[in-house]
C-alpha cells in the first residue's frame, strides 16, 4: 500500500508552465530544437508531392535523369528530416538532462533548509525519491511539449496538402479524424491518474527500503527477515500491479490510433480506387494523398505518445512542485542580526512548547538564566522535557510560547547560520559520515590544517586510536561510523566539537550509552572540550554532574527547582531521590521519579 501524501492541488497549466519555466535558462538549446521543428514540418508533404510527380509524370516520360534526381532528392529529404530529429531529440533530451540537475539541487536546497518538525513528520524514504525519481518526470514535459507543437504543423500541413489534392477524397480521409480525440480525452485522463499513483508507490519501496537497510540489526536481532521480506513485496507487487495497469492504457491508446488511422487508410484506398478506375484521378493523385494519408496518422499516434508522456509527467510535477511551492512547506525563519559568538547570557522567559498531536507540553512555563561561563546540568525523570528545552537553543524547534533571548536579543532575530555556528552539540545519538577520520574531524570548516585536527583528536583523546587505524586519518568510518565502535564515534564527535570551538556547549546525555570504561575516557575528552565554555549538561547519571554550578531539576516540562549539589539533596526530594536510585537504591521512593 503507497504511503498516502497531502498535495498541494496545482492545476495542468500551472504544471506546464512551471515545468517549461526551468528550460528559461537554456534558451539557446530550445530555440536550436524550435528551428529543427519548423524544418521538420514541410518535409513530410514534400515527399508525397515527389511521389506524385514521379507516378505522374517522371515515368510517363521514362525520364531516367528526372527520376534519379527525384530519388536523389528523395533519399536526401529523408537524411535531411533523420538529422534534424536526430539534432532535436539529442538537443531536448541533454537540455532535459541540465534541466534535471537544476531541479534536483533546487529540490536538495529547499529539503535541507526545511526545519527540524517537517523531517519528523515525513519518511526519509520519501523525500529521497521525490528528488530521485519524481524529478525525472518534470525534465519529460518541454520536450514532449515541443514534440506536440511539431505534430501539430506537421498535422496542419499535410491536411493541407490532401485538401489541396483533392477535397473530396480528403473529406473521407479526415471523417474519422474526431475519433482520435476519444485517446487523448480517455487514457488521457487514465494515464494521469496511475502516472500519480506509481510516483506515490515509488516513494513507498523507497521508505521500506530505506528502513529495512538502515535497521539491519534490529531486522537480525529480531530474525524477522521474512517479514521484512514480505513487507517489501508487498509494496513492490503494488507498484508492479500499477505499472502493467500503466502499461495496459500506454498501448492501449497506441492501438486505438493505429485502428483510427487503419480505417481513414482503408476509406482512401476504396474511394481513390474508384475514382482512379472511373477516371476522376490519375494514379500519381492517389499515391501522393496515400503518402499523405499514411503519414497524416503518424502525427497523430505521435501527438498521442506525447499526451501520454506530458500527463506522466505532470503527475511527478504535482510531487516535485507540492514541495517547492506549497505554501505550507516553508523554510526556516531567520533574522537578520549575526551571533558574532561572544556570550554574555541565555534566558528563557516562561517559555512552553508542544509537540504536534500531544495533549500535552513537553516545555512548560519554563524560567531560566544561563550567564557566560556556567556550566548547567538539566536533570529529571525521562520525558521530563530536558531535551526539548535545549533544542530551542539551536532552533531545531520554535517555543510557542515565551521568548528564548541570547544577549538580550531573541534567538528569532539572529541569523541561522551565526547562531548555530557557535553553538557545539554532542549528543548521545552520534552521526559520522561515510568520508575519512579527518574529515568528520573537520567537518565545520572547508578548509583546515592536518595539524588542528590532531590537536582537537588529542583533546578528545582520540589520537591513539586513530593512528592505530589501517590508513589513520584517511581511515573512511563507513555510513554512520558502522567502522568503528561507539566509545570511539563518541569521541570522534566530541574532536569534532572541539574543532568547532563553539561559544555554547551542549552536551545531550553524551555518556549514557557507552560502557564504564568507554565512559571515563569520554568524561575526560568533554571536561577538556567545557573548559572554559559556557555548557549545558543532560545527564542521566549524576556522578557527571555533580560539580556544575546549577543543576536545574526538570519533571513534567517544568522546572522543579535550582541549585548546587547539596542544596537539591536537602531542598528537592526529586533530586534526592534520582541521587538515591543511583548510589543508594534501597533509599529512593520510586514513585517520585515517574511522570
Amino acid at each position: 500500500m503507497a504511503r498516502k501524501t497531502n498535495l498541494h492541488t496545482f492545476s495542468n497549466r500551472y504544471l506546464i508552465k512551471r515545468s517549461i519555466s526551468y528550460f528559461g535558462a537554456y534558451k539557446g538549446r530550445v530555440a536550436l530544437a524550435v528551428v529543427s521543428m519548423l524544418l521538420l514540418s514541410p518535409i513530410s508533404p514534400a515527399l508525397a508531392w515527389i511521389g506524385k510527380y514521379v507516378m505522374d509524370d517522371v515515368l510517363i516520360a521514362k525520364d531516367m535523369n528526372m527520376l534519379k534526381l527525384c530519388i536523389i532528392s528523395f533519399l536526401g529529404l529523408w537524411v535531411f528530416r533523420a538529422l534534424l530529429m536526430i539534432g532535436q531529440a539529442y538537443t531536448m533530451q541533454a537540455t532535459g538532462m541540465l534541466v534535471l540537475r537544476d531541479l534536483r539541487n533546487q529540490m536538495f536546497n529547499k529539503i535541507i533548509r526545511l526545519p527540524i518538525p517537517y523531517f519528523a513528520e515525513s519518511e526519509v524514504g520519501m523525500l529521497m525519491s521525490r528528488i530521485t525519481a519524481d524529478v525525472t518526470a518534470v525534465r519529460v514535459c518541454l520536450p514532449s511539449v515541443l514534440m506536440f507543437t511539431r505534430q501539430v504543423f506537421t498535422l496542419i500541413a499535410l491536411i493541407g496538402t490532401t485538401v489541396y489534392l483533392d477535397p473530396y477524397l480528403s473529406l473521407w480521409a479526415l471523417l474519422i479524424m474526431p475519433a482520435a480525440i476519444y485517446p487523448f480525452i480517455y487514457f488521457g485522463k487514465k494515464i494521469r491518474k496511475y502516472g500519480r499513483r506509481t510516483q506515490a508507490e515509488l516513494a513507498g519501496v523507497s521508505v521500506v527500503l530505506e528502513e529495512s537497510f538502515s535497521g539491519i540489526k534490529v531486522i537480525k536481532a529480531f530474525a524477522n527477515e521474512i517479514r521484512e521480506d514480505f513487507k517489501f513485496k508487498k509494496e513492490n507487487g503494488s507498484l508492479t500491479r500499477l505499472l502493467v495497469r500503466k502499461i495496459l492504457y500506454n498501448e492501449g491508446s497506441s492501438r486505438v490510433m493505429d485502428l483510427v488511422g487503419s480505417c481513414a487508410a482503408a476509406s482512401v484506398l476504396w474511394f481513390g480506387g474508384m475514382r482512379v478506375i472511373n477516371g476522376d484521378m490519375t494514379p500519381g493523385d492517389l499515391t501522393a494523398f496515400s503518402l499523405c494519408v499514411l503519414q497524416l496518422y503518424e502525427p497523430i499516434k505521435k501527438l498521442n505518445n506525447a499526451n501520454n508522456e506530458i500527463q506522466g509527467g505532470l503527475a511527478g510535477a504535482e510531487r516535485v512542485f507540492d514541495i517547492l511551492d506549497s505554501p505550507s512547506i516553508q523554510v526556516e525563519d531567520e533574522g537578520k542580526t549575526v551571533f558574532d559568538g561572544d556570550l554574555h547570557n541565555l534566558e528563557f522567559h516562561n517559555v512552553s512548547f508542544t509537540y504536534p498531536g500531544c495533549p500535552a507540553p513537553a516545555v512548560n512555563g519554563v524560567d531560566l538564566t544561563i550567564k557566560a561561563g556556567q556550566r548547567v546540568a538539566i536533570v529529571g525523570p525521562s520525558g521530563s522535557g530536558k531535551t526539548t528545552l535545549v533544542n530551542l537553543i539551536p532552533r531545531f524547534y520554535q517555543a510557542q510560547e515565551g521568548v528564548v533571548e541570547l544577549n538580550g536579543v531573541p534567538l528569532e532575530d539572529y541569523t541561522l547560520e551565526s547562531l548555530r555556528t557557535h553553538l557545539g552539540l554532542v549528543s548521545q545519538d552520534t552521526f559520522l559520515f561515510n568520508v575519512s577520520i579527518a574529515e568528520n574531524i573537520a567537518y565545520a570548516q572547508e578548509n583546515y590544517e592536518a595539524s588542528d585536527v590532531q590537536r582537537a583528536a588529542d583533546a578528545a583523546f582520540a589520537h591513539e586510536f586513530i593512528v592505530e587505524m589501517p590508513n589513520g586519518y584517511d581511515t573512511v568510518v563507513g555510513e554512520g561510523g558502522v567502522k568503528i565502535s561507539g566509545g570511539q564515534k563518541q569521541r570522534l564527535t566530541i574532536a569534532r566539537a572541539i574543532m568547532k570551538n563553539p561559544s555554547l556547549l551542549i552536551l545531550d546525555e553524551a555518556t549514557s550509552a557507552l560502557d564504564t570504561e568507554s565512559e571515563r575516557v569520554v568524561q575526560k575528552a568533554l571536561d577538556n572540550l567545557m573548559q572554559g565554555r559556557t555548557s549545558i549538561v543532560i545527564a542521566h547519571r549524576l556522578s557527571t554532574i555533580l560539580t556544575a554550578d546549577v543543576i536545574v531539576v526538570m519533571k513534567a516540562g517544568q522546572i522543579m527547582a535550582k541549585g548546587k549539589h547539596a542544596e537539591l539533596l536537602d531542598s528537592c526530594p526529586l533530586y534526592n531521590n534520582l541521587y538515591k536510585m543511583q548510589f543508594d537504591d534501597s533509599q529512593f521512593d520510586a514513585s517520585e521519579c515517574s511522570l
